[in-house]
């Protein structure tokens, strides 16, 4: 580590290279080391609230830098302060740490062949989202910049951050949790970017304002009578009441929102009950997300879900026990303007003009949300779709066949490095 240091000074000290050029070529020399990291993580991945390795090994790097560092932050979660020669604001950099549930298909040397416990079953574990990128690209960026740590105006949290998937119910957890410890205390703004399968490397992709969606999860009860499957009169069915509540679920979207005024999604995403091909079960479990991003709306949509799932499971003589939210409820990705506004040049001169790009919101959801609804925020897609692979082909995240291009790595440690430089300095003159 102290030979990374040295190289940072001479590189400081050297002419004429530009701060960009002193930023380029830092990030070629520690891209390696994000590509070892992100492989290792991805071989060894950990669902949410259990990030119990990535973390130490996160503490370690942070704590051989030289940092002050928290580790059991939101159970897992890592803060790693590192203060600037100078005085300056408190930048906050943010990365996410957990995996899924989900079984890798993707031939790679470093495929996951992971298992773990989730809602008490054996599964698969994944990262199928790409946050051993996030988690390999802030330890770099960690290293650049305790390695300028005396051209430094101001301070900077790296915050790397459990359970961004949700915690297992019955747990508190993520950012929500991370905040309510304190962590965006004295902080003035927050960054953070998330690797993206549809976007070719070498972009970065930006919106102010809302950029991703609300969520809100939701588990079902629906509970009948048990009977025989050949006489399903002497019973209460809630297979048949949970396929019906389904179908009518999609109705609230379509017949029941101002769809020309902001998107919603209404997704059942699991359907758990029965045992047996001749017994109807005395109940079901159904779990899903929701997707908004208009406060109205999402009351809206709340309060017709409620109506709907209890109304078709009394029409069926049954009854439905409704939890929502569930696990997870995020607020909107909430780009503050002023900040997108004023890091666009960064983004540009990072990425190239061309290769910056405006996009519309997503209906994915992001729990950043709660550490940007505390002070300014800017999140950021980078990109990580081979440039080989057709613009019409795309591999979806929380997929088996998950695939991300590691060369685009090198654009996102680049990428935090200038935000919190570019920040600090302009803060600093103003």
């Amino acid at each position: 580590m102290r030979t990374f240091f040295i190289a940072c000074f001479l590189l400081l000290i050297a002419a004429p290279s530009s701060g960009q050029d002193l930023v380029n070529q830092i990030a070629d020399a520690l891209e390696p080391k994000v590509i070892e990291w992100r492989r290792d993580f991805h071989q060894n991945p950990e669902l949410s609230n259990r990030e119990f390795r990535t973390a130490g090994i996160v503490a370690a790097h942070l704590r051989g830098l030289g940092m002050e560092v928290t580790t059991e932050v939101a159970f897992t979660g890592v803060v790693g302060i590192l203060k600037g020669a100078f005085p300056g604001p408190t930048v906050a950099l943010r990365a996410d740490m957990d995996a899924l549930p989900v079984k890798e298909r993707v031939d790679l040397s470093f495929k996951s062949e992971v298992t773990s416990l989730y809602r008490g079953e054996e599964v698969p574990v994944m990262h199928a989202c790409g946050h051993d990128t996030h988690v390999a690209m802030l330890m770099g960026a960690a290293e650049a910049l305790a390695g300028m740590k005396d051209q430094l105006h101001g301070t900077i949290k790296f915050i790397f951050q459990p359970a961004e998937e949700g915690p297992p119910p019955g747990e508190e957890g993520g950012a929500e949790l991370m905040v309510k410890e304190g962590v965006m205390e004295g902080v003035d703004v927050v960054f953070g970017l998330h690797i993206s399968a549809d976007t070719y490397v070498g972009t970065l992709e930006y919106r102010p304002k809302g950029m991703m969606a609300a969520v809100d999860d939701f588990r079902i009860v629906v509970k009948g009578k048990q009977a025989h499957g050949s006489a399903p009169w002497l019973g209460v069915d809630p297979i048949v009441t949970a396929a019906q509540i389904v179908n009518n679920l999609q109705t609230i979207v379509s017949r029941s929102l101002e769809l020309t005024k902001a998107a919603a999604v209404v997704t059942v995403g699991a359907i758990h009950g029965g045992v047996r091909s001749n017994i109807i079960p005395e109940e079901l479990e159904m779990i899903g997300t929701i997707r908004t991003f208009d406060p109205e709306m999402r009351e809206k949509l709340h309060a017709r879900f409620r109506t709907i799932v209890s109304n078709t499971a009394a029409s069926n003589g049954a009854t439905a026990d409704i939890q929502l939210p569930y696990s997870a409820h995020y607020p909107v990705t909430f780009n503050d303007p002023a900040l997108t506004s004023q890091m666009l040049e960064t983004l540009e001169r990072t990425a190239g003009k061309d290769n910056v790009e405006l996009i519309d919101a997503i209906t994915g959801a992001e729990d950043f949300s709660f550490f940007a609804n505390e002070v300014p925020g800017l999140f950021l897609f980078v990109g990580g779709k081979p440039l080989s692979v057709p613009a019409d082909v795309n591999v979806s995240h929380h997929t088996p066949d998950f695939y991300i291009d590691e060369s685009g790595m090198k654009l996102g440690l680049r990428t935090l490095m200038n935000l919190a430089l570019d920040y600090m300095d302009k803060a600093s003159t103003q």
